[in-house]
């Protein structure tokens, strides 16, 4: 099989590596020459070091590399996804499947992903969602990982499932693309949470209850959307909630530490070198998508009011822990 992966970050490196050690052809497309001819130039990634790309890996700046493949990976920053995929829908041959790795909600519509993708690319088009608890930097040195993928077409998640599986890198499919999309983009919110109780020096309780807190909520708005409350408990859940507020690897962690320090936002970002911090955008949509649905999120209204008003973290905190007594589960409970 032909595959073309649009986005030459660390994912969709690590991601052309799997396909190629699975046999398959792979062409890796960068947004600018500089960048292409810059990887080509030392058969590296700067941005996945340490991990040789063979010759084999087709460099390419021309997005006309996605014609006549029989899969494409879109692997750009989600804010990009939607001038990339309105771009490809021109190149793309009518059926072939295309592989959102992308994690976020668009800003300004508060669409998902995968929305925004099939809006773009058209109904000829079957999108899948790609997730999990997937650092790029281990994916691309094969460590053993298991990701889900998403789609309303079971055939073209069945596809997906073929070609990128292997004795280290596990899929698992699942009809819930909402439930998928919605624990991959606001896990980065919570993410952020979990780095500014590292921040602030507070221990592994306060880490464990705000990831647990922030998973439910998380939950309790992607049902509101549509989604199955068991997803949130699999690896685009849970999984992939572990993942980001534990490992340095983690952008949207390594940002809230230094909010918890006492930087602003704008201090957090300069100091992550431009790299993309998508729990900062997610914060915003999730508050948006939570006020449309009638959701309560106060773990992610406390992540949006430090991010864009300025609050302090640690009265977000005593906010939160003053919050009036409830029970723990969404239900009524029964009590015997």
């Amino acid at each position: 099989m032909r595959a073309a992966v649009i986005g030459s970050g660390a994912w969709g490196t690590a991601l052309a590596l799997v396909l190629l050690e699975n046999g398959h052809e792979a062409a890796l497309w960068s947004y600018t020459k500089e960048e292409s001819g810059a990887i080509a130039a030392h058969r590296e990634n700067p941005m996945l070091p340490g991990v040789p790309l063979p010759e084999e890996l087709e460099l390419t700046c021309d997005l006309a590399c996605a014609k006549g493949r029989d899969l494409v990976v879109l692997a750009t920053p989600s804010f990009a996804v939607r001038s990339t995929a309105r771009a490809l829908r021109e190149v793309v041959d009518p059926g072939v499947p295309v592989v959102l790795v992308s994690k976020g909600i668009e800003k300004g519509t508060s669409m998902l992903l995968h929305q925004v993708a099939e809006q773009e690319l058209g109904p000829d088009t079957p999108v899948v969602v790609l997730s999990g608890p997937s650092h790029a930097e281990e994916v691309g040195r094969g460590v053993p990982t298991a990701v889900v993928v998403a789609s309303k077409s079971r055939q073209a998640a069945e596809l997906v499932q073929d070609l990128f599986m292997n004795r280290r890198f596990r899929i698992y499919t699942s009809p819930d693309i909402i439930g998928v999309e919605i624990g991959a983009a606001l896990k980065n919110v919570i993410a952020l949470c979990a780095g500014c109780c590292d921040g602030m020096g507070l221990g592994d309780n306060t880490k464990a209850m705000l990831m647990t807190r922030g998973l439910t909520e998380i939950a309790r708005l992607g049902v509101a959307m549509g989604a199955r409350k068991e997803t949130f408990a699999g690896l685009a859940g849970v999984g992939d909630l572990i993942v980001t507020c534990t490992s340095m690897h983690s952008r949207n962690r390594r940002a809230g530490i230094l909010l918890g320090q006492g930087k602003s936002i704008e201090q957090a970002m300069a100091e992550m070198g431009g790299a993309v911090v998508e729990g900062y955008y997610a914060a915003a949509s999730a508050r948006e998508l939570a006020e449309k649905a009638g959701v309560e999120m106060p773990i992610t209204t406390g992540a949006y009011e430090t991010l864009y008003h300025g609050k302090d973290p640690r009265l977000v905190l005593t906010q939160l822990m003053s919050r009036e007594k409830r029970g723990e589960l969404e239900e009524e409970e029964s009590w015997i």
